[in-house]
């Protein structure tokens, strides 16, 4: 199948599988006589594997990785179910973060009960005397 063909089985972009390709994570096709590329179900079935990673938010490395353990596809799943976890603790780390943000949001939200003039807005002014944090890179990879 060409690309166009593809992107649309797998509901992605022709730039989506270009970049894939680039990234190392979808193997390169054929070609035909014509120089177009002729992905085999091999390719939708690999794609439809990293869109489904991507989706539960794995870094292209954690795809690699499993990736590796597919091609490979002898030994115990172990190593499998250990990268799950560890990204399950990324989740659970983000989560917090996010934890911690709302009730930094709701707080805010909390100065000012009433639509009152700007001048008067307790958001307005909690965002202007708030002390200002350094940013701090996220626990998790996820961002």
């Amino acid at each position: 199948m060409k690309i166009g063909e593809l992107a649309r089985v797998a509901n992605c972009g022709t730039e989506t599988i270009r970049f894939y390709e680039k990234e190392g994570l979808l193997p390169s096709p054929a070609r035909t006589e014509g120089n177009y590329r002729s992905y085999r179900q091999e390719h939708l079935e690999r794609l439809r594997f990293i869109r489904n990673c991507r989706t539960l938010d794995m870094t292209h490395d954690e795809i690699r990785t499993l990736l590796a353990f597919v091609d490979r596809r002898h030994g115990d799943c172990a190593p499998v179910n250990s990268l799950l976890d560890e990204h399950i603790g990324h989740v659970d780390t983000r989560l917090a973060e996010l934890q911690r943000l709302r009730k930094q949001l709701i707080g805010l939200r909390e100065q000012c009960a009433d639509a009152t003039a700007i001048e008067d807005c307790g958001i307005i002014h909690g965002l202007t005397s708030m002390a200002t944090e350094e940013k701090r890179p996220s626990g998790s990879h996820l961002g």
